[in-house]
């Protein structure tokens, strides 16, 4: 094994006063948010700072592999091992832009380190001369050292053999393939926890028609009838909005709007309150703010079904001194909604922008924190007496982490992977999964293209050769191949599901062909799951994600 490091340690003063090093650490972080500001826009900080810890290893110097870590060398990552025992071929020279003709003959694993390192002189970079396949069989804790394994153009038999390792070691493992015109990806480890998922829409939790406290005697405190007029034009639509549920509910026995005339009703009482000229309304924005957000009032956000199944988890019920700070953070948010929440989440403390003076809008703020922070505090006491009677330190867990975690609890996600040999192994599949994405028009194709991945896996093993690889054989290897994607589905429990002449044809015509526009397309999609695996930010991808070129359409199978 011939392995080469770079790990460029930036020198340091060992003077703590050297006003030079001061300096330059300054200048460093300031080049860093200038480098990584896009990134940093989208995943904060803190999750750049996740990614400039990441150690990620690379199995295989194809485009596809290169295309992944070139995207993650540009964020930022903290490293990278390229493990390829090849060397450089004229077919790399076709479809691996990161290859010039110079370096015929050379090593593969050597040229792309060098090119992807002077993309980025700030992230070391290293490589192993050894096929992925003796690796893992010689020096399987080779992998343990690293944050995330991106493995690309793996066997089957291979890559289940890697996901056990990866699973053993707790190494993030990220499965890759281009193979002609059909990409395919799928993460595994046992268990992802997510606290930022960052879904595309959320609703605000207002509280505002069962107000604490605090806020009721604020919005008390707001007298719009005596009101000077930019004052009363300034109120913020939250007040507005507290304070018609207040007078609806005192006039229709504690009841909110529920029917269409109700709700209309509801509006035209906002309405009423606004000032005119001679019957003329006044142009006043936070009354119209208030209208077009009323439902707020009726419909606040609920815990959705992905939080409960969580809250409902085993691993909450349990917690011992070896459970993950995630889980005893739930169980401690579980201890909440049933006691001081009374069925209701820590408020999240944030409030969206609306017309308002800076005074009233600041105020208001200061009230929903000071809620928020009371919350957090309640979560953190039951966090910290669940790690005593654990055997762990009670102060072990921040209380920045869980002012964190509570301001995302409503929407914390908990993905599981079933592990490789768990889902090809015979006996184990889903086949009625299979069988119906097989039958559904917009999954039949891509269900397919998965079975006849896995089927050429199989023709490999039995001929040392994919299917198409000697043009004068390809309709006797399209035979072959319907004959082990058949025997394939029989296993998993589809017998009789169809696996389309036309696709068969397909996966012989390419040959196992690494095409560098499909291997762009799957490194792009590689690059931004690896991310949210590091960062532990948005929700990745749940199982067997298939991407079909000739349709343009990807489809995610849990097969």
């Amino acid at each position: 094994m011939t392995l080469s490091n770079d790990d460029r340690s930036p020198s340091t003063s060992t003077s703590p006063h050297s006003l030079g090093t001061a300096v330059s650490s300054e200048a460093a972080t300031m080049d860093k948010s200038k480098r990584y500001d896009r990134g940093i826009r989208v995943w904060g900080a803190h999750g750049q700072e996740a990614l400039e810890a990441a150690r990620v290893c690379l199995l295989n110097a194809g485009p596809t592999g290169t295309e992944a870590l070139k995207n993650l060398v540009l964020g930022g990552i903290h490293s990278f091992t390229i493990v390829d025992g090849a060397k450089v071929t004229p077919a790399d020279l076709g479809n691996n832009y990161l290859l010039t003709a110079d370096a015929l003959a050379a090593s593969r694993a050597q040229c792309a380190t060098e090119c992807l390192k002077e993309m980025n002189e700030t992230v070391a970079g290293s490589y192993v001369e050894e096929t992925p396949r003796s690796l893992m069989n010689s020096n399987p804790d080779f992998f343990r050292q690293f944050t995330l394994v991106i493995a690309t153009q793996l066997s089957e038999a291979d890559a289940t053999n890697l996901d056990a390792i990866c699973r053993q070691h707790g190494v993030r493992l990220l499965l890759l393939r281009s193979y002609g015109l059909v990409g395919y990806l799928r993460p595994s480890m046992p268990e992802h926890r997510v606290i930022e998922s960052k879904p595309d829409s959320k609703v605000d939790d207002l509280r505002l028609a069962n107000p604490w406290p605090e806020l009721a005697a604020y919005v008390d405190s707001l007298d719009l009838a005596t009101a000077e007029d930019h004052v009363h034009s300034h109120i913020p639509y939250a007040v507005l909005l507290a304070k018609a549920a207040k007078q609806w509910q005192q006039e229709h026995g504690g009841a909110l709007p529920a029917s269409t005339a109700e709700r209309s009703a509801f509006k035209e009482l906002l309405k009423g309150w606004q000032r005119d000229i001679d019957g003329i309304p006044l142009e006043e924005e936070n009354f119209t703010e208030a209208v077009s957000n009323a439902h707020k009032v009726w419909a606040p956000p609920s815990v959705p079904s992905e939080l409960r199944a969580i809250l409902a988890d085993p691993a909450a019920d349990t917690i011992t001194a070896k459970s993950p700070d995630f889980w005893v953070l739930v169980a401690a948010l579980k201890r909440f909604i049933e006691q001081e929440g009374q069925g209701q989440l820590p408020l999240e403390g944030g409030i969206p922008d609306m017309h308002a003076s800076t005074q009233q809008y600041l105020e208001l703020q200061r009230v929903y924190r000071a809620r928020a922070d009371a919350d957090a505090a309640a979560v953190e006491a039951y966090a910290r007496s669940l790690l005593e009677a654990a055997g762990r330190d009670p102060n072990s867990i921040s209380t920045a982490d869980v002012k964190h975690f509570c301001k995302h609890a409503r929407y914390i996600r908990l993905v599981r992977w079933r592990s490789l040999l768990e889902e090809t192994e015979a006996g184990s599949c889903r086949g009625e999964a299979l069988r119906s994405a097989l039958a559904a028009e917009d999954t039949a194709d891509n269900a397919a293209l998965y079975v006849l991945l896995r089927a050429a896996d199989r023709f490999f093993e039995t001929y040392q050769r994919y299917p198409g690889a000697y043009d004068n054989e390809v309709a006797e290897d399209a035979a072959l191949l319907k004959s082990q994607a058949n025997a394939l589905l029989a296993e998993c429990g589809a017998a009789g599901a169809v696996v389309s002449d036309d696709l068969v044809g397909e996966i012989c015509r390419c040959a196992a062909g690494e095409l560098h526009v499909v291997a762009a397309v799957v490194g792009a999609i590689a690059a931004q799951e690896a991310i949210k695996l590091i960062t532990c930010q948005y929700t990745p991808v749940g199982g067997a994600l298939i991407y079909n070129a000739m349709a343009s359409t990807t489809s995610v199978f849990t097969f």
